[in-house]
């Protein structure tokens, strides 16, 4: 919709005719805020909701909503969707395709059940859904929560606020793998103090089921009751359409583009066919791979790209640095570029300098503790990547580093940066400076 709505900035109905068809029951939704409304924080679902398909349509972009797209046929340049609630079958020709599927939670055979209660956590409807069996009758006790990422642990979060019992399951040795182990135990340290039953190093065997509902999961360490499952495996780019279509896929599963968003197959981009969000692969720009990397943040601009040059505009995406944020309890979780394993999967020799200091001056009240940990090149130390854990006000700088890293700073150029300073806001040694510091010495020794 971000595509639409540009390429309608830019040209008129009577220029462009825009028509979208949607699956689902909404447009222009929060997926990010699925986990606060179902915890309680964000009162009412509608509050999700940018832009209804009635305010789409008024702004003169048709949607189809419960419009389920099933072919495209490149030759004759038409869809072709299905209409779940009313049945029966709609053509509709093109000049321009603009591929938006998103992404699709990964869903292992052993989760696909005769049975309700096992949910995934990517649109709005599926956190309608969520909504409605928790309030079902009998009204779930147990949750377990599989995957430790961030939709994981933002869900085990609102289950534990629902009042709840919540196991997290986690194949790796700490929850939310996108951060470095140390900082992850961190991490794992403050779901525990939720009173969420953490297991690690652990994989789910099956689940089981009980009058049409599901009624436990199946550990080698156990079998846990679960009045319902929240899937946090992670998500794949949903391009099994475009594939079937003859649309090539790139290695990331996500099909490839140029900076403009256009579609690219063998012989360079294929005309009047885009894509954007999380159904596309992208280049990450300190390690120079193809990657997938489904955030909100990138979905919205590569969408708003697309629609400018639809419009007739022009506008690029240069790519992505990987920067992501969450909050567990009053623990807030923020990573840029590069962690170490990914580094080193890049090719890069590097060093590490991790701090800990506090989010104000140490004497002004409500200051609070915070780790910050900088990964730089060994030679020329160049900022690939930076974490940050801590309280209140912490996470947010994570957002310097991610300036820096975007424009390939050494650590020893970041130590002269001119933040602000005043002790209700940071120490006079901020602690991204702190860290560069340290940084620097630590690329210093390794010469």
């Amino acid at each position: 919709m971000s595509a639409a709505s540009q390429a309608r900035k830019r040209l008129g109905p009577d220029d462009l005719e825009i028509v979208a068809f949607e699956k689902g029951h909404f447009t222009s939704y929060s997926a990010c805020g699925i986990p606060y409304w179902i915890g309680g924080a964000v009162k009412e679902r509608d509050a999700l909701i940018a832009r209804t398909p009635e305010a789409h349509r008024d702004a003169g972009i048709l949607v189809h909503t419960r419009h389920e797209v099933t072919a495209i046929d490149l030759d004759r340049r038409e869809v072709i969707a299905r209409d779940l609630d009313g049945g029966g079958e709609l053509r509709e020709g093109f000049d321009h395709l603009v591929y938006a599927t998103g992404a699709v939670p990964v869903t292992p055979d052993w989760a696909r059940i005769d049975g309700g209660g096992v949910f995934g956590v990517q649109t709005l409807d599926d956190g309608t859904a969520i909504h409605a069996w928790l309030e079902s009758d009998p009204k779930p006790r147990h949750a377990v929560v599989i995957g430790g990422g961030y939709v994981g642990v933002e869900m085990a979060e609102a289950m534990v606020q629902r009042g709840l019992a919540v196991t997290l399951l986690e194949r790796s040795a700490q929850p939310m793998s996108t951060v470095d182990p140390d900082m992850g135990e961190r991490v794992g340290e403050a779901i525990r103090g939720l009173g969420i039953e953490v297991r690690t190093d652990t994989h789910v065997q099956g689940l089981e089921t009980r009058d049409g509902r599901v009624s436990a999961v199946v550990t080698p360490g156990g079998t846990l009751p679960a009045d319902i499952v929240v899937l946090g495996l992670g998500v794949r780019p949903n391009t099994a359409l475009a594939a079937e279509s003859g649309i090539p896929v790139g290695v990331t599963g996500g099909l490839r583009t140029d900076l403009q968003m256009r579609v690219v197959g063998p012989s360079g981009h294929i005309d009047g066919l885009w894509a954007a969000g999380d159904c596309v692969q992208t280049v990450h720009r300190v390690s120079g791979q193809p990657v997938h990397m489904p955030l909100g943040t990138h979905a919205n601009k590569q969408g708003r790209v697309a629609g400018i040059n639809i419009g007739g505009g022009y506008a690029t995406f240069p790519g992505v640095i990987g920067t992501a944020v969450t909050k567990v309890c009053e623990l807030e979780v923020a990573r840029t570029g590069l962690t170490e394993k990914e580094a080193a999967k890049a090719g890069f020799a590097y060093v590490t300098a991790s701090v800990e200091s506090t989010s104000r001056a140490g004497y002004y009240p409500g200051a609070s503790s915070m780790v910050v940990k900088l990964i730089a090149e060994r030679r020329t130390g160049l900022l690939l990547g930076a974490q940050i854990v801590g309280r209140e006000e912490a996470a947010k700088r994570i957002d310097s580093l991610a300036i820096a890293v975007w424009n390939s700073m050494t650590v020893e150029e970041m130590t002269a940066l001119d933040l602000s300073y005043a002790p209700p806001f940071s120490p006079v040694w901020d602690p991204v400076l702190i860290a560069a510091r340290k940084a620097t010495d630590a690329v210093h020794a390794a010469g």
